[in-house]
């Protein structure tokens, strides 16, 4: 194992912001970048002093130094590359959904397995401030014993400009934003779904993937445990500001989400007491040096740039992510949104989806290990 993993970025859109962490990361090396249009690849590789830059997918992962590959490409093609990564001999971290279908799931867990490297579904939900604030709560008692789980994430993606396969996306197709928080607090699987769509959407955003619904509701039962989930996801046709969210009820104390942006999260304590709190940033769990991307960004003194980070990477979660990944790497362990979890995580999701379709028909989760 070397001191440093090589890591490539695939995908630079949305990719491009996790290229400074890994090259401030102590143990990273930002080994090459990969992206089928040249022009924008070259901008992207003279904005970070990239020298390694690859159009071909195929000949990055026949780079024999090359230990890791980070996609961030188009939902249709995270499983056929992070099959072709892991065949490769590469440790891959994937942005969400992991697959979509059940097979493709099941096939990257049995890769992983096969291969023996780290596979990371970098699920941004899991790192961001509110999560590890709740957990912290949940693992110092003040929450007693869950209760119940709810997790919400909708969005209005009605507006022009998104890429042409977002319009008519079945929405548990892209649940595990709503789900992960939940089945990790849990510290469970999703067993079996029941899930019912609601409403319409607009007529030719139905024809691409034959979904109807305009908002899809689950209960998620769990295996080994007495606790459900309750999970609420919309794309399309349904007015609300954005919300990726959780709620966590307990015995002793509650954990809910803010209504509005800005408001804040509240927390239940005592009999009915409530109290609206400001979560604490998380940048004291990560190396000094990618510490600062939790809230927005650092100045590159080589390249004479700050590089910023949207509004800290999606609630300060990508620091962190990149932190798992090459932690789990370096320790020959397995990421905490292992293939195992990530597929549990977006097969409720797909299950979900099915059981709509059918009229609210209870579907069984695959298990997968």
């Amino acid at each position: 194992m070397p001191d440093k993993i090589r890591v490539a970025v695939v995908g630079l859109g949305f990719g491009a912001e996790f290229i400074p962490i890994y090259q401030r990361h102590p143990d990273a090396e930002l080994w090459a970048i990969c992206k089928r249009d040249e022009k924008g690849l070259n901008e992207i590789g003279d904005q970070f002093g990239v020298a390694r830059r690859y159009t071909d997918y195929e000949a990055l992962l026949a780079d024999p130094d090359l230990d890791a590959v980070h996609i961030n490409t188009p939902i249709a093609a995270h499983a056929p590359m992070s099959l072709a990564a892991l065949e490769a001999g590469k440790h891959t971290a994937c942005t969400v959904p992991m697959a979509t279908t059940v097979d493709e799931c099941l096939r990257i867990a049995e890769a992983r397995r096969r291969n023996g490297k780290v596979y990371m579904m970098m699920e941004t939900a899991i790192y961001t401030r509110e999560f590890l604030y709740a957990q912290e709560l949940l693992e110092s008692g003040r929450l007693g014993k869950l209760q119940f789980l709810r997790g919400s994430h909708q969005q209005n993606m009605g507006l022009p400009g998104w890429p042409a396969y977002w319009y008519g996306f079945p929405p548990m197709h892209y649940a595990t934003h709503a789900v992960s928080p939940l089945l990790l607090l849990a510290g469970a699987r999703a067993e079996s779904v029941v899930c019912f769509g609601s409403g319409r959407i607009q007529e030719e955003y139905v024809e691409p993937y034959g979904s109807p619904f305009a908002v899809e509701s689950a209960l998620v039962s769990l295996a080994d445990s007495d606790l459900c989930c309750e999970v609420t996801r919309s794309l399309f046709n349904t007015i609300r500001q954005y919300r990726e969210s959780f709620d966590a009820y307990g015995t002793e104390g509650s954990f809910e989400w803010e209504q509005i942006i800005g408001d804040g999260p509240v927390v239940y304590s005592g009999y009915e007491d409530a109290e609206r709190i400001e979560v604490p940033d998380y940048a004291r769990l990560l190396p000094a040096e990618i510490a600062p991307f939790t809230t927005g960004g650092v100045y590159d003194d080589e390249h004479e740039h700050t590089s910023f980070i949207q509004g800290g990477g999606h609630g300060g979660s990508h620091p962190h992510m990149v932190h798992e990944f090459l932690r789990a790497i370096l320790e020959g362990r397995e990421a905490v949104s292992d293939a195992a979890a990530a597929a549990n995580w977006t097969m409720t999701g797909i299950c979900a989806h099915e059981s709509a379709m059918q009229g609210g028909r209870r579907i069984d989760v695959p298990g997968c290990s």
